[in-house]
């Protein structure tokens, strides 16, 4: 069961996070993890970036380098919902399955088509496009919002 039971109730998280020791490596983490949330925020608006695996590599690195932004993340009133939802189930709801799915051969099939010159480039797109269609099809199933 989520913790947070109300939409304005904030949880604190701090017991998820565990900082690596080391300042340099710490601050390094943090960098990278505003780097990949920015690249996240811009695959919103780019669709041959995908948003999500940026969100989840992000929060995973505040996971070790921040409690402050790691609470943000959990607590923030967009990506907190579905970072709780794939935190406790590993869960995606049909919506964004079909969505994801769906972008990757928008972009794929066209981009193996008609830019890509090279038969084994091609070949390891469309491999590479059915592992990660595969992927999001065998995950769990939920319309619940964390």
């Amino acid at each position: 069961m989520d913790p947070q039971a109300s939409k304005n109730t904030r949880v604190d998280y701090s017991h998820e996070v565990t900082p690596i020791k080391n300042p340099i490596l710490r601050t390094m983490l943090m960098i990278l993890s505003f780097v990949f949330l920015g690249v996240g925020f811009v695959g919103v608006f780019l669709p041959v970036l995908p948003t999500t695996p940026f969100v989840l590599l992000s929060a995973f690195l505040y996971a070790r380098s921040s409690p402050r932004f790691y609470n943000w993340m959990m607590n923030h009133r967009h990506l907190g919902p579905p970072l709780r939802r794939w935190k406790t189930t590993g869960s995606i709801p049909r919506s964004a399955k079909i969505l994801a799915i769906s972008m990757i051969a928008i972009t794929l099939i066209p981009s193996i088509l008609f830019v890509v010159p090279v038969l084994a480039v091609k070949v390891l797109l469309g491999i590479i496009g059915i592992l990660v269609a595969t992927y999001i099809a065998t995950r769990p199933e939920s319309d619940k919002v964390a």
